[in-house]
């Protein structure tokens, strides 16, 4: 197997296997990512609410959509928030050099 082949990573999700291909450098998030994963659809087959396979993955990834998209309205926010606060630093940074100037001269 050569460096830029990916490398065949087998995870367990639900008691069935899956092997799935990644690059190797992120073969520990892929891990890590199918625990998650595992442990959210047990959560849910557990609830008792959901039966099947196929419908507690649906469940699953809608969850988990669903915190990402609010993740990402968060971020923006965030985002936002951060420019406003740089943009009137800045202006102070900018009238204070002014009043510097002017009293220089």
């Amino acid at each position: 197997m050569s460096p830029n082949e990916p490398a065949r990573v087998s995870v367990r999700i639900m008691d069935k296997e899956y092997v799935v291909a990644c690059p190797h450098e992120e073969r520990s998030a892929l891990l890590d990512s199918a625990e998650f994963l595992n442990a959210r659809m047990r959560e849910i087959r557990d609830s008792g609410k959901v039966v099947g396979l196929d419908r507690i993955a649906v469940m699953a990834a809608l969850n988990l959509v669903n915190e990402l998209l609010q993740l990402r309205q968060r971020e923006a926010q965030l985002e936002s928030e951060l420019a406003g606060r740089v943009r009137s630093l800045r202006e102070r940074v900018e009238s204070t050099l002014e009043k510097s100037q002017q009293l220089e001269l």
